[in-house]
């Protein structure tokens, strides 16, 4: 899959290059950030596409993005990024009889972070690479996170095809559009997982294929009020997995990838032995936005999560993310505020039992719950290079320095919040804090209740006046509790832009 992104990519920029000249937006970075903690603290680390997760690290990157034209009806875009550097290691448990030992890890000095070309016609269009992508429900600067597809997690090569943006749904006089994306892909990430694998307990899932899928509504948005609706879902299969138990691998299964699986995967099928194909998982979005007449704007919005039939029916009480956003008309010290409750802790109950599951039993009834939110038994966590695909509010495999490699504390609840403005033409802040209570799993509880409170404080300068493309930031965050531990850290960067044309002059 890798190999195919890349020749597709080569492809279509190679051909799309004879159709017209491209406009080219460029970037070229420092980044240096230090922690006292074994990572950079949780509102540094998260919301970066997994580019600064470690304690300490320097890096040069650097992009390039050949912007597709919204306003031609047949238009081209491709994009790349790199990182070089160093990030500082990490000690996870590993077990080889006949005890356990650490085991070093750390990431690579180079990577490529985005690669991708695009075709659009009219208002659709298909890509093929590792694109770096957005959330149409939750603002990805100051959100927790999208539930589903959040921007914490390096994106995962694939090809995609779908609606540019909301487009009119026929003989509905645009009071009615619709939204779609259609994404497979294979993920790249399993050298990462075998390196911080325990070997002891759990199951190692990897060459697992991932798929993406959406599909919103909404209303005509030149009115005051309009809403989305509509649900999103992710999904991982084919692959293999290795199951442990206090050691020993007591069953395997090479399930490999079939072109079937992305007919099973699209509408989920049962695989035998009465389960689905594939860990399936989502979210029933809504979002309303008012906009005043004097330009200032009022959203609210949840996503509600699920990881079956039990959470798609919602029996998961009030688990989901619930925002709300306010955007002011003009500049100044308060642009954007935002504030959301998050809550993890029903899924569905924390009992689950099939009659299918026991054969032989006189119950009949079932219990539909243990949804165990991220985690999966065959393909196990939702996660690319330890870093959750969905929310990064519970705390992702990552961190789990024990070698453990799901989401250990899925049953949180908590809030966040959220804050931007200017004190100046070319100074920025952005300010953030959350609160979370967590209490192990549905299937491991934790002996008592953890907790975390972290905050960060943002500052940019964008001398634009004087040195237009210039940006300097510098960020410092903490943690504090037992969830994540005591941490302190901050990161500065400083980075150039520009924009090169390449058309002939009129």
């Amino acid at each position: 899959m890798k190999r195919f992104c890349v020749f597709s990519c080569a492809a279509l920029c190679a051909w799309a290059a004879f159709a017209e000249a491209p406009d080219v937006d460029y970037e070229a970075s420092i980044t240096v950030n230090a922690s006292t903690g074994n990572f950079a603290p949780y509102l540094l680390g998260s919301w970066n596409y997994g580019k600064f997760t470690e304690a300490k690290g320097v890096w040069q990157g650097a992009k390039a993005i050949v912007p597709v034209n919204y306003d031609k009806r047949f238009s081209w875009g491709a994009g790349v990024e790199y990182l070089l550097g160093y990030g500082s290691a990490n000690s996870y448990e590993r077990y080889e009889a006949p005890g356990f030992y650490t085991h070093s890890v750390r990431p690579s000095f180079a990577r490529l972070q985005q690669l991708y070309a695009e075709l659009k016609y009219r208002g659709v269009y298909i890509t093929a690479g590792m694109k770096e992508q957005h959330s149409l429900i939750v603002d990805d600067k100051l959100s927790s996170g999208d539930l589903t597809r959040s921007n914490s997690a390096r994106p995962i090569p694939g090809v995609s095809v779908g609606f540019i943006d909301f487009q009119d749904i026929p003989f509905t006089n645009g009071w009615v559009q619709i939204d779609g994306e259609i994404m497979y892909g294979r993920t790249t990430d399993t050298g990462f997982k075998t390196n911080t694998f325990n070997y002891y307990h759990g199951v190692l899932a990897t060459n697992l294929w991932y798929t993406y899928k959406r599909c919103y509504f909404r209303t005509k948005p030149t009115m005051p009020f309009h809403i989305i609706v509509g649900m999103q879902t992710g999904g991982t299969f084919a692959g293999s997995s290795k199951w442990y138990s206090k050691g020993n691998m007591w069953k395997e299964e090479n399930r490999g990838f079939h072109l079937r699986d992305i007919w099973d995967m699209f509408f989920p099928m049962e695989g035998g032995e009465d389960y689905y194909k594939g860990s399936s998982l989502g979210s029933w979005d809504f979002k309303a936005c008012y906009n005043f007449r004097n330009g200032a704007k009022l959203t609210a919005y949840f996503e509600w999560p699920w990881e079956d039939g039990s959470g798609i029916g919602r029996r998961n009480g009030w688990d989901g993310v619930w925002g709300l956003q306010y955007n002011s008309p003009s500049k100044g010290w308060l642009e954007k505020v935002l504030i959301e409750y998050v809550d993890f802790t029903n899924q569905s109950g924390f009992i689950h039992f099939a009659p299918g599951d026991a054969p032989g039993t006189d119950l009949t009834a079932e219990a539909t719950g243990g949804d165990n939110y991220y985690n999966n038994d065959y393909y196990g966590a939702y996660a690319n290079y330890g870093m959750s695909i969905g929310s990064p509010f519970p705390v992702s495999p990552l961190y789990n320095l024990n070698g453990n490699p799901g989401f250990e504390h899925n049953r949180a609840r908590g809030m966040h919040f959220a804050m931007e403005g200017s004190t100046a033409r070319a100074w920025q802040y952005l300010f953030k804090f959350s609160y979370q209570r967590a209490g192990g799993s549905g299937r491991l509880p934790a002996v008592r209740r953890l907790h975390d409170t972290s905050a960060m404080l943002q500052l940019k300068w964008s001398p634009a006046r004087n040195l237009p493309g210039l940006q300097l930031k510098a960020a410092v965050a903490f943690d504090a509790g037992n969830l994540r531990g005591n941490n302190f850290g901050a990161l500065a960067s400083i980075s150039y832009s520009g924009h090169l044309s390449f058309n002939k002059k009129q």
